[in-house]
């Protein structure tokens, strides 16, 4: 074997066992059947008009926002918007923290949105549309990073910070949802998260 071939093959090796072990570490937690995050997001818009400084890019707080969720899905991204928000939270609460209504819906992530499909619906299509959302997370130290980066599907997980717009001198923009009831392109919150933890049903 050629030494090129061969680093070529360590590379590969390499780069299987990385996906693994992500894999592993992110592997889905099974939960019992019930609703086990019954509250609403909380928004304060008291919190807006500050900007805070990431780089080259700014944040302007449009509001405090906390919630308690069950983690649908998570993907971790690697694109020109990883620098500032590396991975996306798929999260649900009320109904679409119930294992008994979630068994019945697929869930998947790809180019910054959350996806479902159901074959039936357990609930009505609104009710899955206004209690989930895909959220892109901005770490606002290590601690929080480290934090998020042990989350697993199926936990329960509890974000507090600021959604926030992010902005850059050269014109690049990246707004947050407002609200929980929008659905599509631009629905996505942008959350800048100051505390990150798993929580117990």
């Amino acid at each position: 074997m050629t030494p090129l071939r061969r680093l070529a093959l360590i590379g590969l090796v390499l780069l299987v066992g990385w996906g693994a072990l992500s894999h592993w570490k992110h592997r889905a937690l099974a939960q019992p059947p019930g609703v086990l995050a019954p509250d609403e997001p909380q928004q304060d818009e008291a919190g807006a008009g500050s900007t805070l400084q990431r780089g080259d890019t700014a944040l302007a707080t449009r509001a405090h926002f906390a919630l308690t969720a069950r983690v649908l899905s998570r993907k971790d991204y690697h694109d020109a918007g990883a620098a500032l928000a590396p991975l996306d939270l798929a999260l649900g609460w009320g109904p679409m923290s119930d294992s008994t209504v979630l068994k019945d819906i697929r869930i998947s992530q790809s180019g910054r949105f959350y996806w479902w499909h159901v074959d039936a619906f357990p609930i009505p299509r609104r009710a899955i549309e206004t209690h989930s959302a895909n959220m892109h997370l901005i770490p606002a130290d290590d601690g929080v990073r480290d934090a998020l980066d042990r989350i697993r599907p199926g936990q329960l997980l509890h974000l507090e910070g600021f959604l926030v717009d992010a902005s850059r001198p050269d014109g690049w923009q990246w707004h947050t949802s407002m609200t929980r009831d929008d659905t599509g392109n631009g629905a996505c919150e942008l959350v800048y998260v100051e505390r990150a933890e798993a929580v117990a049903p």
